[in-house]
């Protein structure tokens, strides 16, 4: 237990490469690589709930702008996105 705490390991231990559980020690773990469009969408929604609440509570203020300003800018990040997914369909098409 000593030897533990102090960083030592057991000598029957195998030094090799490390290796996640249940994954293959020659496989190679690819990034991540989710559609994005969904976050574009859930983004430009979150500005507009935002907002819309900002106008029923009878709120006038510079939020409001901020609100509406993420919400149209939201626009051209979803055509920015659709372009990704588009380009990650046709790379995972590729052999």
């Amino acid at each position: 237990m000593a030897n533990d705490l102090a960083g030592e390991r057991d000598p029957g231990h195998t030094r090799g490469p490390r290796t996640m559980i249940g994954v293959p020690a020659n496989r190679e773990l690819e990034p991540l690589d989710p559609p994005m469009v969904p976050f574009a969408i859930g983004g430009i929604a979150a500005w507009a709930v935002a907002g819309l609440v900002l106008l029923v509570l009878g709120a006038r203020s510079d939020w409001l702008w901020i609100c509406l300003a993420g919400f149209l800018v939201g626009f051209p990040g979803l055509a920015v996105m659709i372009k990704h997914d588009a380009n990650r369909r046709r790379r995972r098409a590729a052999p």
